[in-house]
């Protein structure tokens, strides 16, 4: 299994998360591309620092909104989205270069990543960059969303992304961030719903049903408070469990 964090998401002064203690305990850090969050200082220390563990790098690529953090809908044209995200990817891809290290795939972030799982627009202007930068590329993604269908018909390859520290709803989506349950915070909780979706492929929604979620990447937010705390429980409880913890990519 997969352990991913989301990662670089400071901007100039402002440091988000604890990236160097994220870093000694994932496998894979979706990296702020500078839209969202990020800029090319934090880039290039989180690329050095995940060279220099062994971590795969991907490009976490998000609306142009740092004020909102990616987090508020934009109406992108497709062109536009499309560019853009080439444009992040190229960023990023080059501070892996100086590291000898790719850039090893892509994820959305914020709205864009809830705006591709169901707008085919959006996703469609995704696979298209992806598909124009490297069609080697993955890209990390809900299991079953247009983003995910779009990706496989265009001949990527989809990485199925589970989300322990997120809430989900009975039928498999994630509870919207507006509703004051949206999260998961409490560390042992977050752990275990790790293990289970590594080990019995499912999830509990918030209203007792059990869902399935066939994954192989498990994301923890590096934003959430007490993060790097869940993600050393998260990891031990894997290990203990029997997972062996590698980059998908």
């Amino acid at each position: 299994m997969d352990l991913n964090a989301d990662l670089g998401e400071g901007f100039g002064i402002w440091r988000l998360g604890d990236d160097e203690a994220l870093l000694d305990l994932v496998t894979s850090a979706n990296v702020a591309c500078g839209f969202h969050g990020g800029d090319p200082s934090t880039m290039h220390r989180v690329c050095a620092g995940a060279a220099t563990r062994g971590v795969a790098v991907g490009a976490q690529v998000g609306y142009r909104d740092l004020a909102g953090f990616g987090r508020r809908h934009i109406a992108y044209d497709f062109a536009e989205l499309r560019d853009e995200t080439i444009y992040q990817l190229g960023a990023l891809d080059a501070f892996c270069r100086l590291f000898r290290t790719p850039v090893r795939y892509l994820k959305p972030h914020g709205a864009l990543y809830h705006a591709a799982a169901c707008d085919e627009a959006q996703a469609a202007a995704l696979v298209a960059a992806v598909s124009a930068y490297d069609h080697e590329l993955p890209l990390l993604c809900p299991p079953g969303s247009v983003l995910a269908q779009l990706a496989f018909g265009a001949g990527l390859r989809v990485v199925a992304e589970g989300f322990a520290d997120r809430n989900y709803l009975p039928n498999g989506s994630l509870v919207p961030r507006t509703a004051a349950n949206a999260l998961v915070t409490d560390p042992d909780e977050v752990a275990v719903r790790a293990v289970r979706m590594a080990t019995e492929r499912t999830v509990v929604a918030v209203d007792g049903s059990v869902v399935p979620c066939h994954v192989e990447s498990i994301c923890l937010h590096g934003d959430t408070p007490g993060a790097v705390r869940c993600a050393e429980l998260v990891r031990a409880a894997l290990i203990d469990a029997g997972v062996s913890l590698t980059p998908f990519a």
